[in-house]
């Protein structure tokens, strides 16, 4: 009886690290995407700023360059 005991506080103990570590990653890619997000936000509003200034055209496929 006392070796099942001891079996489930290892495995207890085990589970208990397993959730402290998930717990861990998780937060940290929550912190890695809101960082990811505040830099695509960043990028859209100068993107979206660009265009309004009339100087964002990005050349797609085979069309020439406006010099050409």
């Amino acid at each position: 009886m006392a070796s099942n005991n001891i079996e489930m506080e290892e495995r207890i103990a085990h589970l208990i690290r397993t959730v402290d570590e998930l717990s861990d990653t998780v937060a940290r890619q929550d912190r890695e995407i809101s960082q990811l997000s505040d830099r695509v936000m960043m990028l859209m509003t100068r993107e979206a700023q660009r265009e309004s200034q009339g100087g964002g055209g990005v050349i797609l496929g085979d069309e020439r360059p406006p010099h050409w």
